[in-house]
């Protein structure tokens, strides 16, 4: 599977859905390589064909021997093209649907970035979805605590329903370092009369 980028360890656990410490582990135990990446500079750098073996590895891995594991790697590399890889008597993977998923999570990470950007000034630097004040990582933060999307697209007219999922892959891709800044330092509110209630919040946003 080509692409003309490397990801970092939070970016492929986003992408192929294996956790960041079971990425780390992937890469500790050589289950897949990591590649130098002087342009972003990054120690643990991962191919795209890198993120289609751990997206298969998390699929199909628990069924599989290490052993397996390797013979279904190298008939990938082999058969790029392949849409099924049989790795014994009994057990054929879908490599197709593997790259197909994949390649959409991608697309969106790719849709993701160039549609959000931080900028001195605004927000306190925090990343904002261009041509808004609307930080990203507060909308994911209430989609993760349950807030309905429909409240929150009342609050914030400028958002879509596309964006709210631009801010999901976006945010696990760019985990926060540090503790989170708290959202009165923000100067955060929602615009509209309906309160979104957040899970676990000692009280409702005020409109």
């Amino acid at each position: 599977m080509s692409t003309s980028r490397n990801y970092t360890p939070a970016e492929a656990a986003a992408l192929s859905g294996v956790g960041i410490k079971a990425v780390h582990n992937a890469i500790d135990k050589r289950i897949v390589e990591t590649v130098p990446d002087a342009g972003r500079i990054r120690r643990r750098a991962l191919t795209g064909e890198a993120l289609l073996q751990l997206t298969l590895w998390q699929g199909v891995g628990a069924v599989l021997t290490g052993e397996h594991r390797q013979l279904l790697f190298k008939a990938i590399k082999a058969k790029p093209a392949a849409r099924t890889i049989k790795t014994d008597d009994f057990l054929i993977v879908d490599v197709g649907e593997a790259r197909k998923q994949l390649k959409a999570r991608m697309l969106d990470l790719a849709r993701a970035e160039a549609a959000i950007d931080s900028v001195k000034g605004v927000m306190g630097g925090e990343p904002v979805f261009k041509g808004t004040r609307i930080p990203v990582r507060l909308v994911a933060a209430m989609l993760d605590q349950g807030a309905d999307e429909a409240d929150i697209l009342d609050g914030y007219p400028k958002l879509t329903s596309r964006m709210l999922d631009l801010a999901r892959i976006w945010t696990a891709a760019h985990p926060a370092r540090g503790r989170p800044k708290p959202l009165s330092a923000l100067g955060l509110r929602v615009n509209s009369s309906k309160p979104i209630a957040l899970k676990g919040s000692a009280a409702e946003p005020k409109g």
